[in-house]
């Protein structure tokens, strides 16, 4: 649950997929989304609990609250796919049971129509081993869960981790993430920005060209693949001064903080240093008969910009030059939730 209360000009779906500890956690490290919260839906008796909401016919859900300016009905019922087992009508993983069945609720014939349209999609690239029977039905009212499930996998994350690695959620959806990326299927909107357990990057794999030029805009590609530079002043973090981090914008792993970062006066966000050494690469660069050093992510290998010494003496004397077109802000106060939290010592 991210906040109690919803934005104005927001909508809300509901899903279920399996134990609704989980389906909360995915759903809200996706760009566009202020609110999830755990509950139930389906069935016909008031008022559910957790001792009862089966016997009412209810399953457990969740209710997800979206600006549709920043993501779409279709990318949710494409996350609920991918981050689910779509070919289990009898349950999820080792929760048995109609209850723990995936389903998509719609509210109208236009999201009716866009559910069944993923599907038929997604049965047509063969990116499970058998066909998906995710239940589409008319969307009911919704029960909020006891307080407890609320954010459960923050509030006991290690019972969490357990339950998700034993019940095998989590190595059947990072293999058919794997697939469905490399066969184009999602819109790049339905990936949280490079969530890997533990934020181990060692086994990441970049996503092919063909991906990567539908997900990211023409600046943004040009930049990171192709190492071009955006306009001075005219880009997004050069002024920035909030508290957070600075991720590799496909990749996710963390570059800078907002500690190290200073005004240049050159009008490219500037640091005096990153995170983690070890997350930057410098290679020489001869694009414009000067010897300048490169700077890329490690993983991602990402070009982000270029390393000079004209930086602040006190701080070491560098400028990582950096390009907002490769790099993610990451506000502080939203670190936890996606899955940051390790590094809110920066801040301390």
């Amino acid at each position: 649950m991210k906040n109690s209360s919803n934005k104005i000009g927001t909508k809300t779906a509901i899903f279920a997929g399996g134990c609704f500890w989980c389906v909360e956690a995915d759903f809200e490290k996706l760009k566009g989304i202020s609110n999830v919260i755990s509950g139930y839906s389906g069935g016909h008796t008031s008022n559910p609990n957790y001792q009862n909401y089966a016997q009412g016919g209810h399953r457990e859900v969740v209710e997800v609250t979206y600006d549709p300016k920043e993501t779409t009905y279709r990318n949710l019922v494409e996350h609920i796919i991918l981050y689910s087992d779509p070919t289990d009508a009898g349950g999820s993983f080792g929760d048995r049971g109609v209850q723990y069945a995936p389903a998509i609720y719609y509210e109208n014939e236009e999201e009716k129509n866009i559910a069944h349209m993923v599907i038929d999609e997604v049965n047509a690239k063969k990116i499970y081993d058998k066909s998906i029977v995710i239940s589409v039905l008319p969307r009911m009212e919704f029960w909020p869960a006891e307080e407890y499930h609320q954010d459960y996998y923050k509030n006991n994350p290690i019972r969490y981790n357990i339950y998700k690695k034993a019940s095998g959620r989590e190595s059947f959806v990072k293999k058919h993430n794997q697939k469905a990326s490399e066969k184009g299927i999602f819109s790049q909107d339905t990936l949280p920005v490079a969530m890997p357990e533990n934020l181990d990057f060692k086994d990441y794999q970049k996503p092919p060209k063909e991906i990567l030029q539908k997900k990211l805009t023409p600046l943004e590609y040009e930049v990171t693949q192709e190492k071009g530079t955006e306009k001075p002043f005219e880009n997004e973090y050069n002024a920035n001064k909030a508290e957070g981090i600075y991720v590799d914008r496909i990749s996710g792993e963390v570059l800078f903080s907002s500690r190290d970062k200073y005004d240049s006066g050159t009008g490219w966000p500037s640091f005096t240093q990153p995170v983690l050494s070890e997350n930057v690469t410098l290679h020489k660069d001869k694009k414009l008969l000067s010897n300048r050093i490169e700077v890329r992510s490690r993983y991602g290998d990402s070009h982000l910009g270029h390393i000079f010494d004209d930086g602040p003496k006190d701080k070491g004397g560098k400028r990582y030059c950096m390009n907002s077109a490769s790099l993610l802000f990451i506000p502080k106060e939203e670190m936890e939730m996606k899955g940051y939290g390790k590094y809110l010592y920066l801040f301390k």
